[in-house]
């Protein structure tokens, strides 16, 4: 019983035809770049921009995003690809499973909670530091701060409870369904772009030529002693920080199952969202680090950087700051609600393949959502949310994704050689080449980031290959001596 035995495409055809017992189909393309919208511009555009240029990239944090974009651009290529071709809920655990086997899909599974699960903690955290600034710091530290951080006053945290009120309320909308899911994301997903716009517009007036000089943070700036942390060095490790701000249009991917026309709609709402996205993107980091200088990032405008360079560099603005404050709560509540959509749905072809628990396959009887999945989600990200600092999560979320990233695009080029005459509505173009550029450029931002981060997704990996050995392996659907494991495409469509 190889760890590497492949699920025949014909079984995901014959879940894609399962009407009855699947997902509810609802959304258009028009809903897939809102959903994609909604989950990239969050916390990496409010958070990690700032940290990025002032632990890495200084002003050529703008430059960051655009390695980041490409590596990105050449990912999503790929993912369009499978989405258009195999659209099932799963993401890249899906397209791993009929490429590469049943051990890799597991591993990128594993590696997608990293992603979706802890992209949403990292989210969480940041809604409850903007919450605290709009509220004017009302909120006592201890109870709005994990247990492993101190304020400067030398006040311990507790637990970060307004973290874990909005991981509750996106869990409810959720279990309601992917519907009322998708339009609540629209408006919130209008208003936070109105909001981006805004500040791009108005800040564009108060930037300060001499705060891009240097561009680049130079060699033996006190404290950016290491290879990712200054110069062009330094604009790669900003590209691995600044890549969470991606996060999100591979999340449309893992509703394709509820989409009305997967195969033209999941390439538009893919590469349309990160299209949209890299623009906005560029924009705002030229200007937040022309309007303020990317020390301040280091310290005083670490928590709620926005706001602070809106209050402190933006005279007569101040009004700005409190819409743009309430625009990103909203906006990271349509990112908590697309990551936690988005793991909900891995977790639900994992489950149905076996390799994880039936209860996270489980349907509402009347939403049609896999509503047992979305409370078990609360409990975990709830527990990470209020207890973990947002710099520990959101490294490690980068490493999944990333990760993610790298075997969809060794996939693609797997699947053109494995299984050529698959109907393919959109094609990735000149493979190997991009592919190949993408494994590539996913792969230097994952060397980039820190070593605990590192240390700690691999321990991470021990844990799911345990897990693997222990229980997925023996209970996987594969092991059913029934399955024709030499369907081909053409059974499957008969």
């Amino acid at each position: 019983m190889s760890a590497f035995r492949t699920k025949p495409v014909s079984k995901l055809f014959e879940q894609m035809a399962d009407q009855e017992h699947g997902l509810k189909r609802t959304l258009t393309a028009k809903g897939l770049v809102a959903l994609g919208i909604g989950a990239i511009i969050g916390a990496g555009l409010f958070v990690r921009t700032a940290a990025a240029s002032a632990e890495a990239a200084g002003p050529a944090v703008i430059v960051s995003f655009l390695v980041a974009a490409i590596g990105c651009a050449f990912a999503g290529i790929c993912y369009a690809e499978f989405a258009s071709m195999i659209p099932i809920a799963g993401s890249a655990y899906t397209y791993s499973y009929v490429t590469m086997g049943e051990f890799v899909a597991w591993v990128i599974g594993w590696s997608l909670v990293l992603e979706y699960a802890l992209g949403a903690t990292t989210v969480a955290i940041a809604w409850s530091e903007y919450l605290n600034n709009l509220m004017g710091g009302a909120i006592p530290y201890q109870w709005c701060h994990s247990v492993l951080q101190t304020s400067p006053n030398g006040v311990h945290g507790i637990v970060n409870a307004p973290a874990l009120l909005i991981l509750l309320v996106i869990t409810l909308v959720l279990i309601k369904g992917i519907q009322e899911s998708a339009f609540i994301n629209g408006i919130i997903v209008l208003v936070k772009v109105v909001i981006v716009i805004a500040f791009i517009a108005i800040g564009w007036q108060f930037i300060n030529p001499a705060n891009h000089v240097p561009f680049m943070i130079p060699a033996g700036t006190p404290g950016h002693e290491g290879t990712f942390q200054h110069g062009w060095g330094g604009v790669l490790g900003g590209a691995s920080i600044v890549f969470f701000a991606f996060i999100g249009f591979d999340a449309v991917s893992t509703a394709a199952q509820e989409t009305k026309n997967p195969a033209r709609d999941m390439p538009i709402g893919i590469l349309g969202s990160l299209a949209v996205c890299t623009v906005l993107y560029v924009l705002f980091g030229y200007v937040i680090t022309g309007v303020g200088r990317w020390q301040e990032f280091l310290a005083a405008g670490k928590e709620a950087s926005v706001a602070y360079t809106i209050e402190h560099h933006m005279p007569g603005y101040g009004w700005l700051a409190v819409f743009v404050t309430i625009a990103i709560l909203f906006g990271f509540s349509s990112v908590i609600l697309v990551m936690l959509l988005g793991q909900s749905r891995v977790f639900f072809s994992m489950s149905n393949d076996g390799l994880i628990p039936k209860v996270f396959s489980e349907l509402h009887p009347k939403f049609r959502t896999p509503y047992k999945s979305n409370i078990l989600l609360f409990l975990f990200v709830g527990a990470l949310a209020g207890f973990l600092p947002g710099d520990i999560t959101g490294d490690l979320t980068s490493i999944g994704t990333l990760f993610a990233f790298v075997l969809v695009s060794l996939g693609v080029w797997i699947m053109r050689r494995k299984q050529p005459d698959i109907p393919r509505p959109f094609r990735t173009p000149l493979v190997p080449l991009v592919p190949l550029l993408g494994m590539l450029i996913c792969g230097g931002m994952i060397i980039s980031l820190n070593h605990r981060s590192q240390t700690v997704a691999f321990l991470w990996m021990l844990i799911g290959l345990a897990a693997y050995f222990s229980y997925g392996r023996r209970h996987s659907k594969l092991n059913d001596p029934e399955l024709d494991q030499s369907a081909n495409l053409a059974t499957a469509r008969r």
